[in-house]
């Protein structure tokens, strides 16, 4: 059932239906980790949000 929930939250995030916060409680979800979730299936973010920097070695 969880990944039924999830496909549905992705869907409905990406339709604009949900907020981000809503469709990452839709999804079971926190919403670090359904940005996570987007960012790894190439769903664009429609919310400013501030995102942790990623620090490479170098």
């Amino acid at each position: 059932m969880y990944t039924h929930r999830l496909i549905t939250a992705l869907t409905l995030y990406q339709s604009g239906t949900l907020t981000l916060s809503q469709a990452a409680s839709h999804a079971g979800q926190s919403q670090d980790t359904f940005i996570t979730t987007l960012q790894r299936r190439g769903i664009p973010i429609r919310e400013h949000i501030n995102l942790p920097q990623q620090h490479h070695a170098g």
